[in-house]
């Protein structure tokens, strides 16, 4: 599993470093950013980090672009790159559906027994879909928003108690010492 997620790692990194294009200003000033070690080294606080931040915007359906969204956040917050952008895919043409569905039985749910404060120009908007009827707009993105915050939640107990369980797959690692991050292909200051 290491070695596999190393060589993508490793194809990755030659593919954004592509002779053809690390020349360009703009593409220096976009890539410059992923090219930090801390963000695709595997350590339990920054996968669980990436992992919390990729189930977010997996269930975010109306969002477009998932993944790239993802891996923007992670960027900013220090977290693992490839976690947050592989579980972008838990959204995807076979599951969207049943997880729309059962956003919006959930956004349906909390709207009848807790009396939220929703703004009347959502609460007005509605769908209406052959075969399913009228659906309310404000239901599916309280399903939405809360179905992101649990499954973001989730992560991180998941990911500590696979740490704890095979602490050789996933090690507790101490952050760098120094201002800056180190970049891959630097050795690692401990």
């Amino acid at each position: 599993m290491k070695k596999s997620y190393l060589r993508l790692v490793r194809r990755t990194f030659r593919t954004l470093r592509h002779r053809r294009l690390r020349h360009r200003p703009w593409w220096r000033t976009l890539t410059r950013p992923i090219f930090h070690r801390s963000l695709w080294k595997p350590c339990r606080d920054t996968v669980a980090n990436g992992l919390a931040i990729g189930l977010f915007f997996s269930m975010m359906l109306i969002i477009p672009l998932q993944m790239i969204w993802a891996a923007v956040v992670a960027m900013r917050f220090r977290a693992n790159v490839p976690f947050a952008m592989v579980a972008c895919w838990i959204s995807n043409a076979l599951t969207s559906v049943p997880i729309a569905l059962a956003q919006y039985r959930l956004g349906e749910w909390i709207r009848h027994n807790i009396a939220l404060p929703i703004p009347h120009q959502i609460a007005e908007a509605e769908l209406k879909i052959p075969g399913l009827g009228t659906l309310n707009a404000s239901s599916f993105a309280l399903g939405m928003v809360i179905s992101g915050v649990v499954l973001a939640l989730c992560a991180y107990p998941l990911v500590h108690l696979f740490s704890a369980i095979l602490p050789h797959h996933l090690p507790v690692r101490r952050a760098l010492s120094g201002g800056r991050p180190a970049r891959l292909g630097e050795s690692d200051v401990r």
